[in-house]
Parts: structure tokens; C-alpha cells; sequence
């Protein structure tokens, strides 16, 4: 079992390098691929993914995408609208056919997954984004493994008992103290190496700083929506790591975290 995911996980961090180092349409696509994939587990797991309402929500996903390709954040919260709009037409047209809390599951799947994980594109597009986008997965896989590792040293506080039994405060400190050091080196690495890109160590620490302690709090939600729903996995695409959404979970909040901390910070500096 532990091979498995340690192949596994090789393999999608391979993948990952590679498409954030090409960027453009390439990485658009594959977010766009793993957003649709993992928009299906959170479908399947709220019990919506044969409704006509999942239709309505791949369709606002599609048309998201191709805006934000086009437009990048401009038109981004217009098809949000639209979407919701069009979920709440086919909820008074079709009456009493779907519940409330159905279309709400069907605009909360799309915002959770696709809108979120599309900022690691949108990372990519900012100036110096071709070095700021890495930030995002030192934060979130980095600080997953230095957190587990410090947890294991030093572990002694629940964070979150109901939710993960084995998170520490011990872990998430370690987790983010540890994330911004690497994203200090990270940033050491890129100006003094062969890219002399000139980016602010400040920045790539703090970023991710941001981004460590957010993707706590995108680990634990996956989690709840989890136990709230008694399943164990989103799905079993990804072997030993379960689903997309199992692997994705704290990405989907360290994407926007990463963005919204690189362009505020850059901006006041």
C-alpha cells in the first residue's frame, strides 16, 4: 500500500511540474480536466451526480473556464451569476422535482472545486507567475509533509479530534513555519540560481505562510464533507490516495490563498 502511493504520488507530482512549467492552455485544460473530475466526486458524495442540476453545473464549469482563458478574473463572477440563475430557473420550472438543497449542492460543487482550483492557472497568468505558481504546491504538499513530520516529533495537542484525530497543533505550526521556509529558499533558489528572476523572499514566504495555514482548513472541510456523508474516499482514481478530491482537498483553498497573498503583497511592495 505504501508503494503504491508513494508511485502514485511521484506521478502526479511529475504531471503537475510539467504542466505548470508549460502553462498556457496546457495547464488550463488539466485544471480544467481535474476540476470536472473531482466537481463529479463532490456530485457523487452530495448525491446529485445524475441530476439534470449536475448538467447545469458541468455546463457553468465549461463556460468559466473558457472566460477565464479569455478574460482571466474579469468575467469570472458573471458566469457564477448566470449559473446560479439558470439552477434557480430549472428549480421553479421543474417544481417539485428538485429540492433546495439540491441546487444548492449543484452551485456549491461547482464553486467549491472548479472556481477555486482555477486560480492555479490564474497564479500562472500574474506577472512572475511562472515562479510564483510553485508556491502553491510547496504550500500545499510541502507543508502537508512537514506537518506530518513535526506532528509525529512533537504532536501532543488535538486540533481537530472529530474531524482528523492524528492533526496536531504541534503538526500545523511545524506545517507553516516549515512552508515558509521553503518558500524562502524557493525564492533564494530562483534569484541566485540560472533564472535570476528577482523575486521578493518576503513574498514567497509569506505567500506561503498564507497558503500553509489555509490548506489546513481546505483538509479539514474535504474531511467534514466526508464524515457528514459516512464515505471513507471521494473515489479510487488515484491509487493509494483515493480520489481527485482526497489529493486535491487543500489545494483547492491554496490556489486562491497563494494568488490573492502574491498580488497584494507584490502590489505593496
Amino acid at each position: 500500500m505504501f508503494l503504491k502511493r508513494l508511485l502514485s504520488g511521484a506521478a502526479l507530482l511529475v504531471l503537475a511540474v510539467f504542466f505548470i512549467y508549460i502553462g498556457g492552455i496546457a495547464l488550463l485544460l488539466c485544471t480544467l480536466a481535474i476540476s470536472m473530475i473531482g466537481q463529479f466526486e463532490l456530485y457523487r458524495a452530495l448525491g446529485i451526480e445524475h441530476k439534470g442540476l449536475a448538467f447545469i453545473g458541468y455546463c457553468g464549469t465549461l463556460v468559466y473556464y473558457v472566460l477565464v482563458y479569455l478574460g482571466g478574473v474579469y468575467y469570472m463572477a458573471t458566469v457564477i451569476v448566470i449559473t446560479l440563475m439558470v439552477l434557480m430557473a430549472a428549480y421553479v420550472l421543474t417544481f417539485p422535482e428538485y429540492r433546495t438543497e439540491e441546487v444548492t449542492a449543484a452551485f456549491f460543487g461547482m464553486c467549491y472545486v472548479p472556481v477555486m482550483l482555477s486560480y492555479l492557472y490564474l497564479t500562472r497568468s500574474l506577472p512572475k507567475g511562472e515562479y510564483f505558481v510553485w508556491l502553491i504546491l510547496i504550500s500545499s504538499w510541502g507543508s502537508d509533509t512537514l506537518a506530518y513530520c513535526s506532528g509525529m516529533l512533537l504532536g501532543r495537542h488535538k486540533m481537530a479530534p472529530r474531524l482528523s484525530p492524528k492533526k496536531s497543533v504541534e503538526g500545523a505550526v511545524g506545517g507553516v513555519l516549515g512552508s515558509m521556509l521553503l518558500g524562502a529558499i524557493f525564492g533564494y533558489v530562483v534569484n541566485n540560481g540560472i533564472f535570476s528572476a528577482e523575486i521578493s523572499l518576503f513574498t514567497c514566504a509569506a505567500a506561503c505562510g498564507v497558503g500553509a495555514l489555509i490548506a489546513m482548513l481546505g483538509d479539514l472541510a474535504a474531511s467534514a464533507i466526508k464524515r457528514n456523508h459516512n464515505i471513507k474516499d471521494y473515489g479510487d482514481l488515484i491509487p493509494g490516495h483515493g480520489g481527485v478530491l482526497d489529493r486535491f482537498d487543500s489545494m483547492l483553498f491554496t490556489a486562491p490563498a497563494v494568488y490573492f497573498a502574491v498580488w497584494i503583497l507584490e502590489e505593496l511592495i
